[in-house]
């Protein structure tokens, strides 16, 4: 049951507020079990403060806690009305229930799928790859939308084959943004779904770590095998059509739309199991060349034939990453959660495992641990449990940790936005709620030089599964020759009506005030999301929040004058209208930008510009108050 705050903040907002996905049922739905779970956690934290001898931390103020759920769960700041709803109303349980509406928002979603896009490094093009990957980034946001469990996901992709354009079979794009670059890839899954840093023994048995090469090419093993789908009965006509149209021509486009946008978005063979060690192999535990089985490295041994195809290869893979490694999956992926809410994961780095035995604060991880197996991997849930402890709403600390590697609770560590967290809570200032802006979608239309093809009214997935399910060389020419001919034509008689049934989908441009979510990804180089440190999305989570002039002079002369500062029209004025008094003005203003009211010095301090410069002083107020530190860091 929602409370009463909940309840009229979302009627009050229902206006302009876009619903969020229906969620599916959840442990955490339950009240109770959300308090009695967050208890326990704050009972290993305070366990900790006595055996340090130290004095548990205040709870935090109103005004402080309201920023750091937005900033922490949706990723933006509160508009001016939320802002003002919750700390006036005088309702015990608002902090509980401020959290459910959040996690209940469209802008949940948005911020999560942040997260996901710099973990899984979801971009919308590959350097040197013609076919986009929007289907995959659309994959990607759907789980997130339907909060896939953790679990399932992680299998999904592990385990993936077939083509990028079936919706249900998209999440191939994994494997497929690293096309020819097996080794780098399972490196990249054993760091992200294991915290295993495997990288080094790709060449050589890691010194600083446990992992030999041969472990390392063992677990290749899994995933090695990877091709596309049967290209035979159109590799004729490719060459002849590249032979012939030396100037690239629309035969030339054509042909490429099926050749890299239909076969090169596919992905066979469920991995063979077994693999030959590299010429350049220097243990005494192998020959090069020599032809070696799967095996795992920990956990459950799983073994493969070195003298067969096993053909499900990837499918084992992901079951043992998923179920036979111990407290290993469930760990690295309930620290990730935890330094999302809490700032800094209970062990750091997050993609470097530490058993629970070996952490400054064993029985607490354990019961983190537990708490994800036991909400079978539903992160929304464990997410909304963590942030309705008491441990979330501790004051600031301005201090460093005292635990090096790791997470000391003693107050949350002040840490700068992100890039996508300044970017969203720059839109919220000028526009208001951007969850009201209607999301961005796949756009699965034909599309052969860069225009949209009318072919019979299909779409790319149904010219996909056409293609592909040919067998033949003639039958492949008949094929191609029809589609060349819709193509010259610019599409087929009748094919308005049908063209209405393919999806057209929505796209924003770079300079277009909706969420990061929705822009192109990542951000170009001048964009103020790639100033602010936007991940490049070729590294995982290479996103950095390290200051710069550039970031300087993208505030003072860019976004916040054009759109904030100077703009009458912006919302966060419109928190003014009905202010008669120039006290009022400005308390509204601190408000809007930094979600509580000025002190006593700082309205004398703004009460003085106001006076000097008249209505310009406002500008003024709002221009130092974005530039602030306080407005870029969360407490």
């Amino acid at each position: 049951m929602k409370g009463p705050f909940f309840t009229i903040l979302a009627l009050a907002l229902s206006s302009t507020a876009l619903p969020a996905a229906t969620p599916s049922p959840s442990k955490t739905d339950d009240p109770e079990f959300v308090r009695k779970a967050a208890l326990e956690i704050d009972k290993h934290v305070a366990g900790w403060y006595r055996k340090q001898k130290l004095q548990v931390p205040d709870v935090t103020d109103d005004a402080t806690f309201l920023r750091r759920a937005f900033l922490v769960t949706v990723g933006r700041v509160p508009t001016a009305e939320e802002a003002m709803f919750f700390l006036e109303i005088n309702d015990g349980n608002k902090r509980t229930e401020l959290i459910d509406y959040l996690l209940d928002s469209p802008g949940y979603s948005s911020h999560m799928s942040n997260w996901a896009f710099d973990l899984l490094r979801v971009a919308d093009n590959k350097p040197g790859n013609r076919a986009g990957f929007e289907p995959y980034r659309e994959w990607v946001r759907r789980a997130i939308d339907d909060n896939k469990p953790w679990d399932e996901l992680t299998r999904e992709l592990l385990a993936a084959r077939g083509s990028m354009w079936d919706p249900d079979e998209a999440a191939v794009g994994y494997y497929l943004r690293d096309r020819g670059m097996e080794l780098d890839n399972l490196a990249n899954s054993m760091r992200i779904f294991l915290g295993s840093r495997m990288e080094c023994a790709q060449c050589h048995d890691d010194p600083f770590r446990d992992t030999e090469r041969m472990e390392f090419y063992e677990l290749a093993a899994f995933v090695h095998g990877q091709g596309t789908g049967n290209r035979k009965p159109m590799r004729q006509i490719w060459d002849e059509v590249r032979e012939e149209d030396r100037r690239r021509t629309i035969d030339y486009a054509a042909a490429q739309v099926l050749w890299d946008e239909v076969y090169g978005t596919t992905l066979t063979g469920g991995g063979r199991g077994r693999i030959e060690l590299p010429g350049d192999y220097q243990y005494r535990d192998g020959q090069p060349g020599e032809m070696i089985g799967a095996r795992t490295p920990f956990g459950k041994t799983v073994r493969l034939s070195d003298r067969r195809n096993a053909g499900d290869g990837r499918e084992e893979l992901a079951e043992w990453v998923t179920r036979d490694t111990g407290e290993q999956f469930p760990s690295v992926i309930a620290n990730r959660m935890w330094e999302r809410v809490m700032g800094r994961g209970v062990y750091e780095p997050v993609d470097e495992f530490i058993p629970a035995s070996e952490t400054h604060l064993p029985a607490m991880m354990n019961e983190l641990i537990a708490l994800m197996v036991d909400l079978d991997y539903d992160l929304k849930g464990f997410q909304k449990v963590l942030l309705n402890t008491r441990t979330f709403q501790f004051v600031p600390n301005p201090k460093p940790s005292k635990v090096p590697s790791g997470d000391d609770f003693h107050g949350r560590q002040l840490a700068r936005l992100s890039a996508e967290q300044i970017w969203d809570s720059l839109i919220t200032l000028a526009g208001g709620n951007p969850d009201t802006k209607p999301r961005r979608s796949a756009d699965n239309r034909i599309r052969v030089g860069g225009k949209v093809v009318n072919f019979e009214g299909k779409d790319m997935k149904q010219l996909s599964d056409e293609v592909l399910a040919i067998d033949s060389e003639q039958e492949m020419r008949r094929y191609f020759n029809k589609f060349l001919a819709a193509v010259k034509k610019g599409g087929s008689k009748g094919g308005d009506d049908m063209m209405s049934m393919q999806s057209a989908g929505r796209s924003y441009g770079r300079n277009a005030q909706v969420r990061a979510s929705e822009l192109p990804s990542p951000a170009p180089r001048d964009h103020l999301l790639f100033l602010f440190g936007q991940a490049d999305r070729e590294v995982i989570e290479s996103h950095s929040r390290e200051p710069n002039v550039g970031q300087v002079l993208a505030l003072m002369n860019g976004f916040v004058q054009e759109q904030l500062v100077n703009n009458a029209d912006a919302h966060l004025y419109k928190s003014l209208e009905g202010a008669s008094t120039d006290h009022e003005k400005i308390r509204r203003l601190y408000i809007a930008i930094l979600s509580r009211p000025p002190s006593d010095e700082e309205m004398g301090w703004m009460l003085d510009e106001v006076k000097a410069a008249g209505d310009a002083g406002y500008r003024n107020i709002v221009s130092a108050l974005v530039m602030s530190s306080e407005f870029l860091f969360v407490q």
